[in-house]
């Protein structure tokens, strides 16, 4: 910033701004709104500066702090405050997931359904769970209490399963039997091999995503009411799938004539035939996960999340 620049009230606001950033930077805890309002300040201030000088550059910059602040204020409202309403009314939901974290979870449903290396649903799931645990280092850490979560009484055939074709490699000296009876104080640590960093990166992601995206997996696979149904692996499949797909008001799918999911996806994700997804999906409605009856006509899986369970709304 030059340091004659005209007029003065811009060269002021120039240098609080800056102060404000790294004021910002220090404080212990984010605020997204006020970095929205800061990123709006930086858009009117570099919008003036441009004009002033008559610089190009600077107007460009302007444009993104306009973009910035958007982007930010997006942000906040998905992860704190999105209505149920579409047209803006009705509670406020908190939300585990931003949108732009839903667009990771879907990539990653997308990565189990076309590279899973077994057919069976149990092992789909335990390869989404695994994949999520490891998704950055290639390694993640394991209780024999969530493996049973997961699998029940299939937990270590699965698990065997997972290491005969290579997919997962269990530590030297440890069996699939051993991992079961890992506890929170010395998990078992498993390898992902095509998730080693050292293969090409199927994610890209950071770790609090990665932590934020493998929590939302865990709370729709140990849903409660799920549970207590004693739902299999592809009904619980469906609900991940349900939930990663679904806009703000939980109806399934984007909007329009396509409305509602492709059954062939839905299926080939939860190893099942797509005959069969009615089926779990009448599961679902009796847990209270889908609110109503689903319509699968036209090869199309139609229905939207109980209200109860738009917390974990994927927010297409």
């Amino acid at each position: 910033m030059p340091d004659d620049l005209q007029p003065d009230v811009l060269r002021l606001e120039l240098i609080e701004l800056g102060d404000a950033f790294r004021a910002y930077q220090r404080r212990p805890e984010p605020d997204l709104a006020v970095l929205a309002e800061l990123h709006d300040r930086k858009a009117r201030a570099f919008s003036v500066w441009a004009t002033v000088t008559e610089d190009a550059s600077l107007r460009e910059e302007a444009e993104r702090a306009e973009t910035a602040a958007r982007t930010t204020r997006e942000m906040n409202t998905n992860r704190r405050c999105v209505p149920t309403g579409e047209d803006g009314e009705g509670p406020v939901i908190e939300r585990l997931l931003t949108r732009g974290q839903g667009i990771h979870a879907r990539g990653v449903l997308e990565h189990v359904r076309v590279g899973s290396p077994l057919p069976a649903a149990e092992a789909r799931l335990a390869v989404l769970m695994l994949t999520l645990r490891a998704a950055r280092a290639g390694t993640g850490n394991v209780t024999g209490q969530d493996l049973v979560g997961w699998l029940q009484g299939d937990a270590e055939r699965v698990l065997q399963e997972l290491a005969d074709v290579g997919w997962l490699r269990l530590p030297e000296d440890v069996t699939a039997d051993d991992a079961l009876t890992s506890r929170p104080e010395e998990p078992t640590q498993v390898t992902v091999p095509t998730l080693v960093p050292t293969e090409p990166r199927p994610f890209f992601f950071g770790k609090v995503t990665r932590a934020r995206l493998s929590g939302w997996a865990q709370k729709v696979v140990g849903d409660r009411k799920l549970r207590k149904k004693k739902a299999g692996a592809a009904t619980r499949l469906l609900a991940v799938y349900t939930a990663a797909h679904s806009r703000p008001d939980g109806r399934l799918g984007d909007s329009g004539e396509d409305a509602g999911l492709a059954l062939d996806t839905v299926a080939s994700f939860c190893a099942v035939r797509p005959e069969e997804v009615a089926e779990h999906a009448g599961l679902l409605v009796a847990a209270g996960w889908l609110a109503e009856e689903v319509d699968i006509t036209g090869g199309r899986l139609r229905g939207r999340l109980a209200e109860r369970v738009l917390p974990l709304s994927g927010l297409l």
